[in-house]
């Protein structure tokens, strides 16, 4: 089943990345995003690696490791690879399925190009970005 732009906007409205979004600017990321089919046992994003893609899982399971270690299980709702579109630092884990997965996917390429073509996205994020950092200094 595939989502509609309204669901894909839903889903993206909860990640604190875009809470500062328009809903005009959430219709754009959500026309930026593909929605992907994956097996168990992909591999997301590994640990190191330069990161190129931002998930959200719509619909099964995946673990992260940092270190080799679980530190996290993902399930639907969840998140993972912000800092790809914003930083060109690296991995911070490695994410793999445990159970087949339906996601959403932003490349940092397709971001970059909703940045060029809708301005005010990138205030909101800048915005969100610096209030995650005010959060995490208190």
């Amino acid at each position: 089943m595939r989502l509609h732009r309204d669901a894909k906007v839903e889903q993206f409205s909860k990640v604190p990345l875009f809470a500062r979004c328009s809903k005009h600017e959430l219709q754009e990321l959500a026309s930026a995003a593909d929605e992907i089919d994956l097996p168990a046992g992909k591999v997301l994003t590994r640990e190191g690696d330069r990161g190129r893609e931002f998930f959200v899982l719509l619909d099964g399971a995946a673990e992260v490791r940092k270190n080799g270690v679980v530190i996290r299980t993902l399930g639907p709702g969840d998140f993972l690879g912000e800092i790809a579109l914003v930083s060109k630092e690296p991995r911070t884990a490695t994410v793999t399925t445990t159970s087949p997965v339906q996601a959403l996917v932003i490349t940092d390429q397709a971001f970059a190009a909703l940045l060029a073509h809708v301005p005010s996205l990138q205030s909101a994020v800048l915005e969100a970005l610096a209030d995650r950092l005010a959060a995490d200094e208190l």
